[in-house]
C-alpha cells in the first residue's frame, strides 16, 4: 500500500511519491532531524521476510554507505519500522538516463563526459568489493552536476527465468534474480555470465556499462529483440550492430572502447573500470587521433546520411583527417571522399546574403572561420577549431565582410566600418590597414601582400599586410566595358591572380573567370559564363555557375585551361547579383560549403499583407530589382537585366503590360519616380566608370536627359514632395556614401545652383545611404551604420536640425506611409517593421518600432527589393516564385578527401 504524504518513518516525513517498480517503491522526504530533503526506497516484502537476504543487504548497505564519490547517490541510512525495510538516499534532482534517451543519442561530448564520471563510479566501487549487477540508464541520473549512479550494489529480487513462457514474454520487462545460479538485472543490458548465472566480478559492469555507453552514443539498444529469448540470444551469441551504421563518424577509440566492454570473454574485456575511465577521458580531451573516424565495417554513405542531426559533435574528426593527409596521400588508391553536415557551433545564423563565404577553412584544415549574425543582430567573424564543437566570437570583428586566412592561418583579414583589418585567431586588437569604400574580396599573398577589390566597381588594389596606401594592381579592361573585378585569390608561387570580371550591371552567371599574370601584366579569360573561381592544388579551377561547382583543367605554369568545365557540386549557397560563392577547401584536402540554393536574380513580384500573405502579381520570372511604385500606385518602375546589361522598365499592373524606358549607355539602373508621376529618374552608366542621373518620359516619348555630370556611383533616389529638391547617395572622399541633394530650379536662399549636387549630409567616419523624404517634406529618412550596424534615422530638411535613430536590432531602405503617421523599414532578416511617429515644429518622435508583417523575403536582400503602395497598406516584394524559404543557414557541409573526389570526376592528364 501506497504511503501517505505525512507518513513518518523514524525521523523522514513523506512528502510525495517519486515512482515505483518492482525493485520497490520512492518517496522523496523530509530528514525532520537536519532540515534536508531525502529520496526513500521501501523495499520488496521478499527482501524483508528473508533472513539470508536482509543481512547480505545490510552488509552490503553498510559497505555502500562507505562510497564517497560524487557521482555515487549517497546512501545516507537504513531502517526498519511496522515491518517496511527501507534505505534513506540522496535526493538527486535531474533526469533519469532512460529519460533522456527517449528523446534521442547523446551529443558525442555528453557521452565522453558522462562515460568517464560513470567510469569513475564504477572504479571507486570495484575498488571497494561492491559490484552493481543492474547498470542500466534508467539507474543513472543525469544532474546539472553531472552523472549520479543509483541504487548501486543492493541485493535485489525477482522471479527466475524458469520456462519458455517467460522467455517469450515483451523484451522491455525486467527479470533480476539474486538466488543461486539465477539472474539478476535488467536483461537488455546483461552480462553473458549473467544470462548463464555465472559467478560475477567488475568485469560483468564493464559489459553492462558498455550497452549503456552504446545506446547513449547510438540512441539504439546494443542488443535489440522482440522478447526476452531474442534478447538473450543476441547478447550469448551474436555481435552488435557496428556503431558506424548509426553513426558513420564515430572516433576510432571509442569504438574500440565500446566493442572491448562488449567483448563475450570477461577477459577480453577492460579488466577495470578505472582504464575504461581513462580512455574515455583521453577521448575527450586529446586531439585529432582519437578523433579519427572508425570506418571499418560501415557502408558508404549516401549523400542523405551526412545530414544527421548527431553530426554536430562530428566535426571533431575533421582536424584529424585535415592533419592525417600525409597518410593519405601515401595510400596507393585514392580515398573515398566522405560528406557530414555539421552545424556550426555557435547560438547564430550565418550571413550568406551576399559579400563572400560565410564559413572559410584555414590553409592547414585544423580551424573554420564563420561570419555570422547573432541574436544582438551583431554580424561577427567566429572562429572554430575542428576539434573542439564551440566556436567564439572574435572581438572587434563587427560588421565584418568577407573574412580570408593569411597563408600560415595565423591571421583573418577582412572588412569593416570602411576599413581593411586584420586580427589574430587567437583574438586581440584588429590592426587596420588602410581605408576601403566597399570591399568585395580579398587574398593574403605568400609574400605578405594583399590583394583586394576596394568597391563594387573598380580594378584590383594591393597594400601590405602591414598596412599602407593602397596602389593599383591592374587597371580595368576597356575593350570590353569591365566595370568590377572582385573576389581575388592570389595563385601559388606569387605570380598571378585570379578574380571575378563583369562588364555589365546584371548577374554574375554571365562573368568571367580571369587570370591576370603579375610579371606580363597579360590577361586571360579562363571560363565565360560563372563567378567566384578558385584554384585548387588539384590543377584545377572551381567556380559557380546556376547553383552548381565546376571545376576546369588548369596549368598553373602555363596560366591557362587545358579541358573542359565538368559539374562537380550541387547545392553549394551563392548569391549571382554579387558573385560571390560560399564555400571554401583546405590545403590538406578537405572542402566545406552551405548547403543551400543560389540566391537568384531571377524572382517574380508578389503582394505582400501585414498577415505575411503573398500574392502573384507578376509571377513570370524574371532579373527584377529596386520595384518602384509611381504616385499613383498603378505603375511599378523596374531595373530588369538580361544578363549583359539593366534597364528601365515600367509595368502597369493591372493590364499586365512590360515597357522598357531606356536603352542608351552602359546599363541603367535605381529608378524613381517624380513627384507628379510624369518622369523617371535613374543613374544611367554610359562609359566606364561614369555614374550620372538621367530623367526619362515615363510614358515613353521623348529622349532621357542627363541631370549631372559627376562620373560617380549613385544608387537610391528619392524625389521630395514639391518635385523642387532629388535626394540620392553617392561616395565622396575618403570612399564613404552621403547623403546628397539637387534642385532643378536652384534656391539662392539656400546657396543651391541649379543642376548642382551639394552634399546635404557628410561623416567621412560612415556611411549614409537610401534617402527618403517624409510626404510633407520637412524630414529626410536614411540609413547609416554610424552604430556599427546599419540603422535607420530621420533628421529635419534642410536643416538644421535634430537627429533621431528609429530602428533598433540593425534597419536599412526606409519607406514613409502617405498617412504621415508610420516609417516602414526592412531589418537585416527581411522583414518589414514599422514605427508610429509624432512630429511637432523640429522634434521628431519615433514609437517603439514593431513588426509590420511575419513575411520573409531573402532574396535580393543586398538591395532595395520592396515598396509600399501608396495606399500603404500593402508592399510588393520580389522573391524568387515557388520556392519556400530555406530557413537560416547554421549548417555546413564537409567533403573530406574532396581532392581524390575532384582528380577521379575531372581528369587533368597528369594524375
Amino acid at each position: 500500500m501506497p504511503l501517505a504524504p505525512g507518513t513518518h518513518l523514524g525521523p523522514y516525513e513523506i512528502t510525495a511519491p517519486l515512482g515505483a517498480g518492482g525493485m520497490g517503491e520512492v518517496y522523496r522526504a523530509r530528514d525532520t532531524r537536519l532540515g534536508r530533503d531525502v529520496a526513500i526506497k521501501i523495499l520488496p516484502a521478499d527482501l524483508s521476510s528473508d533472513p539470508a537476504r536482509k543481512q547480505r543487504f545490510e552488509r552490503e548497505a553498510k559497505t555502500i554507505s562507505s562510497l564517497n564519490h560524487p557521482h555515487i547517490c549517497v546512501l545516507h541510512d537504513v531502517g526498519h519500522q511496522d515491518g517496511i525495510d527501507y534505505l534513506v538516499m540522496e535526493c538527486v534532482e535531474g533526469e533519469t538516463l532512460a529519460r533522456r534517451l527517449e528523446k534521442g543519442a547523446l551529443p558525442l561530448e555528453q557521452v565522453l563526459k558522462f562515460g568517464a564520471q560513470i567510469g569513475d563510479a564504477l572504479d571507486k566501487a570495484h575498488r571497494n568489493g561492491v559490484v552493481h549487477r543492474d547498470l542500466k540508464p534508467g539507474n543513472i541520473m543525469l544532474t546539472p552536476t553531472g552523472a549520479k549512479l543509483l541504487d548501486f550494489g543492493l541485493a535485489k529480487s525477482a522471479p527466475p527465468l524458469a520456462d519458455m513462457a517467460s522467455l517469450t514474454a515483451p523484451a522491455a520487462l525486467a527479470a533480476p534474480i539474486t538466488a543461486q545460479g539465477t539472474i539478476l538485472g535488467t536483461i537488455q543490458y546483461m552480462s553473458p555470465e549473467q544470462i548463464e548465472g555465472r559467478e560475477l566480478d567488475a568485469r560483468s559492469d564493464i559489459f553492462s556499462f558498455g550497452a549503456v555507453l552504446y545506446e547513449m552514443l547510438t540512441g539504439q539498444r546494443a542488443f535489440p529483440g522482440k522478447s526476452q529469448l531474442s534478447v538473450v540470444s543476441a547478447i550469448v551469441e551474436k555481435e552488435p550492430a557496428p556503431i558506424t551504421t548509426a553513426k558513420p563518424m564515430t572516433p576510432a577509440a571509442l569504438d574500440r572502447a565500446i566493442r572491448r566492454c562488449l567483448a563475450k570473454d570477461p577477459e577480453d574485456r577492460w579488466q577495470t573500470a578505472r582504464d575504461l575511465a581513462i580512455e574515455l577521458k583521453w577521448i575527450g580531451e586529446s586531439g585529432s587521433q582519437s578523433a579519427a573516424p572508425a570506418l571499418a565495417g560501415r557502408r558508404s554513405p549516401s549523400r542523405n546520411s551526412s545530414s544527421m542531426a548527431w553530426a554536430t559533435a562530428l566535426v571533431l574528426a575533421l582536424a584529424a583527417i585535415a592533419l592525417g593527409v600525409a597518410f593519405v596521400r601515401r595510400a596507393p588508391t585514392p580515398s573515398p571522399s566522405l560528406r557530414l553536415n555539421a552545424e556550426i557551433g555557435i547560438d547564430a545564423n550565418l550571413y550568406t546574403n551576399e559579400q563572400g563565404s560565410a564559413a572559410i577553412l584555414s590553409p592547414d584544415g585544423t580551424h573554420i572561420a564563420l561570419l555570422a549574425t547573432a541574436a544582438d543582430q551583431k554580424r561577427r567573424i567566429y572562429i572554430r577549431s575542428l576539434d573542439q564543437l564551440q566556436a567564439t566570437a572574435i572581438s572587434g570583428t563587427e560588421n565584418a565582410q568577407v573574412p580570408f586566412f593569411s597563408p600560415d592561418g595565423q591571421w583573418l583579414g577582412f572588412f569593416a566600418d570602411g576599413k581593411l583589418k586584420k586580427v589574430s585567431v587567437q583574438g586581440g586588437v584588429p590592426v587596420t590597414l588602410c581605408e576601403v569604400a566597399n570591399g568585395r574580396g580579398g587574398s593574403w599573398g605568400e609574400d605578405g601582400t594583399i590583394v583586394f577589390a576596394p568597391d563594387i566597381r573598380g580594378a584590383l588594389l594591393k597594400v601590405p599586410s602591414t598596412g599602407g596606401t593602397p596602389q593599383p594592381l591592374n587597371t580595368l579592361d576597356v575593350p570590353s566595358n569591365e566595370v568590377t573585378e572582385r573576389w581575388p585569390q592570389v595563385l601559388p608561387g606569387g605570380k598571378a591572380v585570379l578574380f571575378t570580371s563583369n562588364s555589365h550591371g546584371g548577374s554574375y552567371e554571365d562573368a568571367d573567370i580571369v587570370v591576370y599574370s603579375f610579371s606580363s601584366r597579360q590577361r586571360k579569360v579562363l571560363q565565360h559564363g560563372g563567378f567566384f573561381g578558385r584554384y585548387v592544388p588539384t590543377g584545377h579551377v572551381v567556380y559557380m555557375h546556376e547553383g552548381t561547382l565546376f571545376a576546369m583543367p588548369f596549368d598553373l605554369n602555363r596560366l591557362e585551361g587545358t579541358g573542359s568545365a565538368l559539374p562537380l557540386v550541387d547545392g553549394v549557397m551563392a548569391t549571382p547579383g554579387d558573385g560571390a560563392a560560399h564555400f571554401s577547401f583546405s590545403q590538406t584536402g578537405n572542402f566545406a560549403y552551405v548547403p543551400g540554393r543560389s540566391v537568384s536574380l531571377n524572382v517574380a513580384i508578389y503582394w505582400m499583407d501585414r498577415w505575411g500573405k503573398l500574392t502573384p502579381l507578376r509571377e513570370t520570372p524574371g532579373a527584377y530589382l529596386r520595384p518602384a511604385f509611381s504616385p499613383d500606385g498603378k505603375r511599378l518602375a523596374l531595373q530588369i537585366g538580361d544578363g549583359k546589361r539593366s534597364d528601365i522598365w515600367v509595368y502597369e499592373w493591372e493590364r499586365d503590360t512590360l515597357t522598357r524606358l531606356t536603352f542608351g549607355g552602359i546599363g541603367n539602373i535605381s529608378p524613381a519616380w517624380t513627384s507628379d508621376g510624369q518622369r523617371i529618374t535613374y543613374v544611367g552608366v554610359e562609359k566606364r566608370d561614369e555614374d550620372d542621373l538621367f530623367w526619362i518620359r515615363a510614358d515613353g516619348a521623348g529622349n532621357a536627359l542627363r541631370l549631372t555630370q559627376t562620373n560617380t556611383p549613385k544608387y537610391y533616389l528619392s524625389w521630395r514632395p514639391d518635385g523642387k529638391v532629388l535626394a540620392f547617395d553617392q561616395p565622396i572622399t575618403g570612399g564613404r556614401w552621403t547623403i546628397m541633394t539637387m534642385t532643378m530650379d536652384g534656391d539662392e536662399k539656400l546657396g543651391w545652383k541649379p543642376g548642382e549636387p551639394k552634399p546635404f549630409l557628410i561623416n567621412r567616419g560612415f556611411d549614409q545611404q537610401s534617402p527618403a523624404f517624409s510626404p510633407d517634406g520637412r524630414w529626410l529618412a536614411y540609413d547609416s551604420n554610424e552604430s556599427g550596424s546599419n540603422e535607420v534615422y530621420v533628421t529635419l530638411f534642410p536643416g538644421p536640425g535634430g537627429k533621431w535613430q528609429v530602428s533598433t536590432g540593425g534597419g536599412q531602405f526606409p519607406q514613409w506611409s502617405p498617412n504621415g503617421k508610420e516609417l516602414f523599414y526592412r531589418t537585416p532578416e527581411s522583414t518589414i517593421m514599422v514605427a508610429a511617429y509624432t512630429a511637432t515644429g523640429d522634434t521628431f518622435r519615433p514609437d517603439k518600432p514593431r513588426l509590420w508583417s511575419p513575411g520573409q523575403f531573402t532574396e535580393l536582400a543586398w538591395t532595395r527589393n520592396f515598396d509600399l503602395h501608396p495606399d500603404g497598406q500593402r508592399f510588393v516584394v520580389l522573391k524568387a516564385p515557388g520556392i519556400g524559404e530555406a530557413g537560416p543557414a547554421n549548417k555546413v557541409t564537409f567533403i573530406l578527401n574532396f581532392f581524390d573526389e575532384l582528380r577521379r570526376k575531372v581528369p587533368t592528364g597528369k594524375n
